[in-house]
């Protein structure tokens, strides 16, 4: 059970601290119980103490690191169910899989088609970020062989290998990528934590039924490996499911810190040759609980609804969306187009970016910083006035477009004669109240010239 700020307190070593018994110690434990704080923050605390309240206070998941650079990762950490709760901290990551058993042109192929969906959206790179290689007894050169070429793509390897050879010779090859090594089992567990212990590498494990797979990573723990995910994939779908949502509320109800580690869902073994199967499953593992997911391919079909589902369920609810302000050319603008300006959340430039694009009249669409607000919040709140858009103008457009005419959202009209005044020259061209009315709109000023 979580540690109370009272039984934090009283668990501090009056001893070392010189402010024994004050209100500051209280509040500080008190923060400590609610994870505001570290236990480390402490100057006074033996080193005794300090191990004992740092594995007390520790969230009932381990947060784990994979991957190098721009590259690495972070899995787990997570301290609630749902989201509303509070937020998810570590976004689901998705692997696509390769395997040992393909020919060269097979591998070459998938390798080509993952690089086609790597995209930006809301500031956030959408692509499957690792390669999950698996082995097929087929021989150790062809595996290591296979590792190489994927390690050159720069990806996160989960290599799947229970194979205590194979796994070396592959490690030797990557380990300095930090992949995860998911090969440990109850039969060869000794083994395999000693390969990633030695390469500094996670240890993924699995088991035959979710009993298994506590026992393993107790008996692994007990080695003094807790540098752990859990393969949570068994032998159907609906027993995948069971045990993923089990381990995960395993360690964060109950507390079982045994199962405090992220986890591993492979797609592409239980839904093998069936896209469209894997794809529904994507979204299910996706928000219930799949730190890692593997799919046999990610194309396009999979990727642009779930990156938009993982980056909803992924944000927390009390901080915006928003886009980089900026000056966004569309439907082949240039300096001589026209500007239209709306604020930087999220939903307001998706909509209204895909009406102008639909008109397919050439228009620059600058998006003023308006805290990630809507137009109308922003306007009460004074982030989007007559004031912050004709500075916005002054110091990021002028000098970039020679068009000396805007569009503004129709439900801030009232600040046309702001705004024209303090941006002279400029003519200011009151817009809809709604975006879907903007099709009509752009057509009719590019039909009368006023373009």
């Amino acid at each position: 059970m979580a540690l109370s700020g009272i039984q934090i307190f009283k668990m501090t070593p009056k001893k070392n601290c010189k402010e024994c018994g004050c209100p500051t110690c209280m509040a500080f434990s008190m923060k400590v119980a609610q994870g505001a704080m570290d236990i480390s923050a402490c100057p006074y605390m033996s080193d005794d103490a300090m191990a004992q309240l740092s594995e007390a206070t520790a969230p009932p998941m381990k947060t784990i690191k994979v991957g190098t650079g721009d590259s690495e990762y972070t899995l787990g950490g997570e301290t609630v169910l749902y989201r509303h709760e509070k937020t998810f901290v570590s976004k689901t990551r998705y692997a696509v899989s390769l395997c040992s058993c393909m020919s060269d042109e097979e591998i070459d192929a998938k390798l080509e088609e993952d690089k086609k969906v790597d995209y930006d959206r809301i500031g956030e790179r959408m692509c499957a970020e690792m390669l999950y290689v698996n082995y097929a007894g087929n021989g150790v050169d062809k595996y290591v062989s296979l590792v190489t070429k994927a390690a050159a793509t720069g990806k996160v390897l989960v290599l799947g290998c229970e194979d205590a050879d194979a796994a070396k010779a592959a490690l030797e090859v990557c380990k300095a990528g930090k992949p995860i090594l998911n090969g440990a089992n109850a039969s060869n567990y000794e083994e395999m934590s000693k390969l990633a212990t030695e390469a500094g590498v996670v240890l993924g494990i699995s088991g035959a039924n979710i009993d298994e797979l506590h026992d393993t990573v107790e008996a692994i723990e007990k080695l003094g490996n807790k540098n752990l995910v859990l393969d949570t994939t068994e032998a159907t779908i609906k027993e995948t499911f069971a045990t993923t949502v089990q381990v995960r509320r395993a360690s964060l109800k109950d507390t079982d810190r045994t199962f405090g580690y992220p986890s591993i869902v492979n797609l592409a073994k239980i839904a093998q040759g069936d896209r469209y199967m894997q794809q529904a499953l994507l979204s299910l593992f996706t928000m219930k609980y799949g730190s890692i997911i593997v799919l046999e391919e990610m194309g396009y079909a999979e990727a642009l609804p779930v990156f938009g589902l993982r980056q909803n369920v992924f944000t927390d609810p009390q901080k915006p969306m928003k886009v980089e302000p900026g000056i966004y050319p569309l439907n082949g603008a240039d300096e001589n187009s026209i500007c239209l300006t709306t604020v930087d959340f999220a939903l307001t430039y998706f909509l209204v970016s895909g009406e102008l694009e639909r008109s397919g009249v050439p228009v620059n669409l600058v998006i003023n910083d308006a805290g990630g607000l809507s137009v109308l919040t922003s306007w009460a709140a004074g982030k989007f006035s007559g004031n912050s858009i004709s500075k916005f103008f002054k110091e990021n457009v002028e000098d970039k477009v020679k068009s000396r005419k805007v569009i503004i959202p129709g439900k801030v009209a009232v600040l046309k004669g702001d705004i024209e005044s303090k941006l002279p020259g400029w003519e200011v061209i009151v817009a809809p109240l709604e975006a879907v009315q903007l099709v009509k709109f752009m057509k009719d000023l590019q039909a009368n010239g006023e373009l």
